[in-house]
């Protein structure tokens, strides 16, 4: 690959980190959108017991070519700048631009499920109803309610395994789900304080988490294609209750800093929750946001096309 290919592949993961720092939105999503997708669970896949006898053989170059560790490298390194850099952005955006970045994020997904849309070979009566399974679940998981569990290492390194999981779904947010397993904060903190023996162990179950979770879904998109990319496409449009801009909270608890959060929300309209907070519904802004994030989900998706048609004419 040239230079500005491996820039473009990082780009995309630092999308892909972006997103994955954000309770409700999928990194998964913006591989699918941006042309990644496959490739990266294959990439993953590719992670296996042969790879491991190349690696312990010293035969690194034929190991580099097996894992496809160009792309993996290109695509981990700009996840790894996002994740780094942006934990701590994220968390102030969420914090005091909430309905803007909310909006943001309700266009970026809209835009997303309509491009899945189109990747379904043919609409048929089991599609939908994968697609109706993905909504469901992803509602219901964006309903439940984060739960108060233990800081020790066996449950952060179960918290990376499933997290990761959920971060290569699209629709399933592994930030969310981190938020559910009531790890979120103490994921974030680690990071903002480098807390190094805390992210190794997160880092070791999400590795194995990923490796395992990867052969299946790469099974599922060989053998029964179509089904699965509609069950992805539900689950991007069920998360789309979570990422709903105007919220009322029901539910409060005490962060590690002393300080009162959201735990229970739900949604209302912008009249309601002018009402209940006396704050500005921002409904003009939410709305050129939504449609700003819906448009650069389809330039993006533009502009992989232009580089594709490019790359197809250099070979």
């Amino acid at each position: 690959m040239k230079f500005h290919q491996y820039l473009i592949l990082t780009l995309k993961g630092c999308a892909m980190g972006m997103a994955d720092v954000v309770p409700g939105v999928s990194g998964g999503t913006i591989a699918f959108i941006s042309g990644i997708y496959e490739e990266l669970i294959d990439s993953i896949k590719s992670i296996n017991m042969q790879a491991l006898k190349l690696l312990f053989t010293f035969r690194l170059a034929e190991f580099w070519r097996h894992i496809n560790g160009r792309f993996l490298c290109a695509v981990l390194l700009g996840i790894a700048i996002s994740i780094f850099s942006l934990a701590r952005l994220m968390t102030y955006l969420l914090t005091h631009h909430t309905i803007a970045i909310w909006s943001f994020f309700f266009g970026l997904i809209v835009a997303s499920a309509l491009l899945v849309a189109q990747q379904v070979g043919k609409w048929n009566v089991q599609n939908v109803l994968s697609m109706l399974v993905g909504v469901v679940v992803a509602w219901w998981i964006t309903i439940a309610s984060p739960t108060e569990t233990p800081d020790t290492w066996w449950f952060i390194l179960l918290s990376g395994a499933i997290a990761i999981c959920a971060m290569i779904l699209p629709g399933i947010s592994g930030a969310f789900i981190l938020l559910l397993l009531g790890k979120y904060q103490f994921i974030m903190q680690a990071v903002g304080d480098l807390n190094i023996p805390v992210l190794l162990t997160f880092a070791v179950g999400a590795v194995a988490g990923i490796i395992s979770f990867s052969h299946l879904l790469s099974w599922l998109l060989k053998h029964w294609h179509d089904i699965t990319v509609t069950l992805l496409m539900g689950f991007m449009l069920g998360s789309l209750n979570k990422v709903w801009p105007w919220k009322e909270v029901t539910e409060m608890y005490v962060d590690s800093h002393g300080e009162l959060q959201p735990l229970v929300e739900r949604n209302v309209l912008p009249g309601r929750f002018e009402a209940l907070t006396q704050l500005d519904a921002q409904v003009a802004e939410a709305v050129v946001l939504c449609i700003v994030g819906f448009l650069l989900i389809y330039a993006i998706e533009l502009a992989g096309r232009i580089i594709m048609k490019r790359q197809g004419k250099e070979e």
